[in-house]
């Protein structure tokens, strides 16, 4: 039974993702070589952990218990050190991963597992300049990864099934709900059918059907209600198969099958406008509504999951 993990990268997912670990009684190295990302993680940990006693998660013995099995470092060895799993979650830079990955064979033994929290690169591609391919697995979290229950599991033709076992357990017992993915495809399966969606989405603001905040309103107010208990298939098993036939033969032909970026992405990233990190994206915002819109959509989760938890 793992005990002790890395995390590689402390940034917005690898903090989340140390956080689920430590909170379920793993040990975990926090490893960034960025001192002042280590402490806006701290930070970012204890904001989370607030939320999470707020919210009648966790107490606040929970919350020491978790800061307990938590330590940050710079140093890639101490890392390293004595741990049995690591995590990689640094940027989506496929020769920032080589490098990483040749670091970390140089210090770990051939038979420690190291999984990536990539959400784009085939593990094929991640695997193909490693010395011990057999060791690497896809986990793919979600954000914020310390709430939301999904980590997709990708492995390749060589893959052990010993390293697939563990991550599946390792996941399992920290609270998430791992799939295993029977053969590599670009974007996995939660990204695809998200892409699939967001395609749709701009297709109809484009074609001047509706404008952004209606878009967004049709699928929370609307399916994505009740995506969080039922999914695309057993919607239409509950819809009736013949009726999503007809649904299907009637709206297949009519869909977007555009294959570039949606236009209106493209104007806003050459505006420099790109979301909430320069505030600015569909919507504007300040950095107090960036805070608040955050805090909200964790306090959101946070309580949906709390009721998926009690409803097992």
């Amino acid at each position: 039974m793992v005990k002790r993990v890395a995390v590689i990268g402390a940034g917005v997912m690898g903090h989340g993702i140390a956080q689920a670990y430590a909170g379920a009684g793993i040990q975990v190295n926090l490893y960034d070589p960025d001192e002042q990302m280590l402490q806006k993680a701290k930070n970012m940990l204890e904001t989370s952990m607030s939320l999470f006693i707020q919210e009648g998660v966790w107490d606040e013995e929970h919350k020491e218990n978790t800061w307990a099995n938590l330590r940050v470092t710079t140093n890639l060895s101490e890392a390293l050190n004595s741990v049995e799993l690591i995590t990689e979650a640094i940027p989506e830079i496929l020769e920032l991963k080589w490098k990483l990955f040749a670091d970390i064979e140089a210090i770990v033994d051939e038979d420690i597992i190291i999984a990536s929290n990539t959400s784009t690169i085939p593990l094929s591609q991640l695997a193909a300049r490693v010395q011990h391919p057999e060791r690497m697995v896809i986990t793919h979290f979600f954000n914020p990864p310390q709430i939301v229950p999904l980590v997709e599991i990708v492995k390749h033709e060589r893959t052990t099934d010993h390293a697939i076992s563990t991550v599946m357990e390792v996941m399992t017992r920290i609270g998430k709900e791992p799939i295993l993915l029977q053969k590599e495809v670009p974007g996995f399966i939660a990204n695809r059918l998200q892409a699939a969606l967001i395609r749709e989405a701009f297709h109809l603001v484009e074609e001047g059907v509706a404008d952004a905040r209606a878009i967004d309103t049709a699928v929370t107010a609307g399916p994505g209600f009740r995506w969080s208990k039922i999914g695309p298939m057993q919607t239409v098993d509950f819809g009736g198969l013949d009726t999503w036939m007809r649904v299907m033969q009637n709206l297949a032909p009519v869909l977007s099958k555009e294959e570039k970026t949606p236009g209106i992405i493209r104007q806003h990233v050459e505006a420099g406008e790109l979301g909430v990190k320069t505030g600015k994206g569909l919507f504007d915002y300040t950095d107090e509504e960036v805070l608040r819109e955050t805090h909200k959509r964790d306090v959101h989760f946070l309580r949906l999951l709390a009721l998926q938890q009690e409803q097992l």
